[in-house]
């Protein structure tokens, strides 16, 4: 028996994906499900390109953030549950019947979770890693992950007024974050369902793909800072990121104190590092190859060892300061 499920898009200058975004979730196999689509005050021509379409559209006169465009958006919905997923994410025809299916082996209090695919819409090298990346953190711990993210969340209707909705005054990026650990700690359970996938449009470069881990990491330290989980094994935080960056600083300090006093000593010790940094990482690196051969797999894990970490420990360090002047 299907259930009503109500897509719930938050959408902000999206003029670039929200066509696509909108035409994939209409082109479903699934029938009984209707799209909320919330307009956070755009600049550019998105809500006529909503208007082309057979959607609910809200929208709301003052710029206010995507927390309170998506608690908009379940206000207006009118389904049994609620996926929420983003103006730059494109549904699969058969992702709401999956939804459908794990619901029904599920309660009310079981808040599930989906995930990106690991080739995104576009094919470019940094979002290629990027999707590879959030699809294998997202899905290792699909029994009892750290959070559920927004871009293929699905809630009870009921469950979710009850909880009070997205925190709408907040950090930006990680409000989802916080939700998933306030409905823990309310009595709902979190499941990650690895099938639910939706394809993200990224256009990352590297300069892009850089920045966006320096903000995450910047919000989610602050973040963990105050809630005193710096170091848990989180999604896209996760124990292999962590282990990659404190690699990197370690052997920067080698490298460094080789390339001042040219002891070979100073080797030793980066070479075995490096050595368990990779075998931390290994099925990480196994998605990499699975996705897209063995030269991808190569050159993502060395943008992963070498560069990758440079913003994520600026912004680890952005975050420490903000926290403390917090």
């Amino acid at each position: 028996m299907e259930k009503r499920i109500s897509i719930v898009i938050p959408n902000y200058n999206g003029a670039d994906t929200i066509g696509e975004c909108l035409t994939a979730a209409f082109a479903s196999k699934y029938t009984d499900f209707e799209v909320v689509v919330v307009d956070d005050c755009s600049g550019d021509n998105s809500v006529e390109i909503i208007k082309k379409v057979p959607c609910k559209l809200v929208c709301i006169e003052k710029r206010s953030g995507t927390s309170k465009a998506r608690n908009i958006g379940a206000e207006s919905s009118t389904g049994d549950f609620i996926f929420f997923t983003d103006a730059d994410c494109l549904l699969q025809e058969d992702t709401l019947s999956l939804v459908n299916k794990t619901l029904s082996e599920t309660d009310s209090t079981t808040i599930v979770g989906g995930t990106y695919t690991r080739m995104p819409h576009d094919k470019d090298f940094f979002s290629i890693f990027q999707s590879v990346y959030v699809n294998y953190s997202e899905t290792k711990k699909n029994d009892n992950p750290d959070y559920i993210a927004a871009h293929a969340m699905i809630i009870d209707a009921l469950t979710f007024r009850k909880s009070g909705g997205f925190p709408e005054v907040f950090l930006p990026i990680i409000e989802d974050v916080e939700f998933s650990h306030r409905l823990r700690r309310s009595g709902c359970r979190l499941i990650m369902d690895p099938g639910i996938q939706v394809r993200h449009i990224f256009n990352f470069s590297l300069v892009r793909s850089l920045r966006n881990a320096f903000k995450k990491s910047a919000y989610w330290n602050m973040y963990s800072l105050k809630n005193r989980d710096l170091l848990a094994d989180s999604g896209t935080a996760s124990l292999e990121l962590k282990t990659d960056v404190a690699s990197y600083c370690l052997n920067l300090v080698l490298l460094l104190m080789w390339g001042l006093t040219h002891k070979n000593e100073f080797l030793i010790p980066a070479v075995f590092i490096l050595i368990v940094n990779m075998y931390v990482n290994r099925r990480l690196f196994k998605s990499f190859f699975e996705t897209k051969g063995g030269l991808f797999a190569g050159l993502a894990a060395l943008y992963y060892i070498v560069l990758y970490p440079v913003p994520i420990v600026m912004g680890t360090i952005a975050g420490i300061v903000k926290h403390i002047l917090r």
